[in-house]
């Protein structure tokens, strides 16, 4: 699980420029019937690669990055500096301080964010493409020249500690805390992105600049850019922007996690609802099964109303309003993971429900007709959750680099996925499903006996 989104700054003052800007983003059309096979590749002159998707339908430019290394990069102690930073990039740069700096970014019509995740920082920027030229120089002094001053860290400090705080109060959080350690144990992915109140405490801007020059390079970094620019120009503002960043970053190594699974977790609280979740080993994105791996979950749980979970938690029982199992996939560790939520009173007849239902595609897998509706719903689907903005689409070319996939992968996905065969799904679900999962339970102790 990721950490909870970090506490936002609060923009005082929003320019007419910006309000176009959302405005434009509200009625931009589909780009889905072009993004597959418009997107080319941009190398500037210093090296630095981007995928590129022009349109012109509306004076819009939507630019996305990832670079390696994320929370994992947090030293010890230190836990929380990549959340600290990344809340800090628009809170002055260059000659420009906090207040400058979001006036420039107003004055230039131009929205900026960026977060961390386990293994990447990741950040976005949107302008009016008139405006361009003073939007890609103020994205090139945060990424160059963060300040990190003394006022704006201890406001976001403040922020973040809050959140903390906040976080030790709410039953979900603490869930999500719990889980992690016991699944991760003394991995990295074990630490909270947000840190702890002693860590937070302690970060300073020497640490913040240290952590900056040692993930921010021109390797392992990725970017798509999708609107009204062409080539040319594009080829200019990569290296404006990143070309002068050191050619490779300073990671520390993570090492792969080994899930800890086959345990029970329980976090007490009386209250009326329970959550469940449950963890099976998962497939990693490179892995020969993944197509196989991927279809049995959309079969088994994956978020539609004509799953197997869907149909024996809810429709037959009423058991939940909603439940899904879905394909987790970090770097250093994949799972396959049910969440849901019931009547406390319900919980332990749900979670015994959710192990028949593992149960049966463990043993005889789906059918032709599930694997064929499957099939067909997962090509289908790819437009509408991936393609459906400027910004999805650019998120979208971010990912595809980051995990290899080749610039015309779109064009290639539907082979890959009607190549499956359901002898394959069926080794796959029996090789994931046929473990021990861990089980967590957040609400009252379930009753003695019970099977968790």
């Amino acid at each position: 699980m990721e950490a909870a989104p970090k506490p936002l700054h609060a923009r005082l003052a929003l320019g007419v420029a910006t309000l176009f800007l959302s405005a434009f983003f509200l009625v931009l059309p589909a780009l889905s019937a072009r993004a597959a096979v418009a997107i080319q590749e941009v190398k500037s002159d210093k090296g630095v690669t981007a995928w590129l998707v022009e349109d012109y339908t509306v004076p819009i430019v939507a630019v996305r990055f990832a670079f390696d290394g994320g929370s994992t990069q947090d030293p010890p102690g230190k836990e929380g500096l990549a959340n600290l930073m990344t809340g800090l990039f628009d809170e002055g740069a260059g000659d420009l301080d906090s207040d400058a700096f979001q006036t420039s970014l107003d004055d230039a019509g131009a929205e900026m964010s960026f977060n961390e995740t386990r293994d990447a920082v990741y950040g976005s920027m949107r302008m009016l493409a008139e405006r361009k030229d003073k939007a890609f120089d103020l994205l090139r002094l945060a990424i160059q020249h963060p300040r990190f001053d003394k006022a704006p860290i201890d406001r976001i400090r403040a922020q973040i500690v809050a959140g903390i705080v906040s976080g030790a109060r709410d039953p979900d959080t603490v869930a999500a805390r719990k889980w992690a350690e016991a699944i991760y144990g003394g991995h990295p992915y074990s630490r909270s992105a947000q840190g702890t109140k002693e860590s937070v405490a302690s970060l300073t801007a020497e640490d913040l600049h240290a952590l900056h020059k040692a993930l921010f390079a021109r390797g392992g970094l990725h970017i798509a850019v999708v609107g009204a620019i062409d080539a040319a120009t594009l080829k200019r503002k990569l290296d404006e922007v990143f070309g002068d960043l050191p050619a490779e970053p300073a990671l520390q190594a993570v090492p792969d996690a080994e899930l800890k699974l086959g345990q029970r977790i329980e976090v007490n609280y009386d209250r009326p609802q329970t959550s469940l979740q449950l963890a099976w080993p998962g497939v990693p994105r490179d892995a020969p099964e993944f197509y196989a791996a991927a279809l049995m979950n959309e079969i088994l749980g994956g978020g539609t109303f004509t799953s197997r979970l869907f149909k024996e938690v809810r429709d037959k029982r009423g058991l939940a309003y909603s439940i899904s199992s879905g394909l987790m996939n970090s770097e250093h560790s994949s799972s396959l993971v049910i969440g849901t939520a019931t009547r406390s009173d319900r919980a332990a007849e749900t979670l015994a429900v959710i192990r028949e239902v593992v149960k049966g595609m463990a043993g005889q897998g789906p059918t032709e007709e599930e694997l064929a509706a499957a099939k067909a719903y997962t090509v289908g689907a790819y437009a509408i959750n991936n393609l459906d903005s400027s910004a999805s689409i650019a998120s979208t070319l971010v990912e595809l680099q980051i995990e290899g996939l080749g610039i015309d992968y779109m064009q290639r996905r539907a082979g890959y996925i009607d190549a499956v065969t359901l002898d394959e799904v069926k080794v796959v679900a029996r090789k994931l499903l046929s473990v021990d999962p861990a089980v967590m339970v957040v609400g009252p102790p379930l009753p003695d006996g019970s099977k968790g």
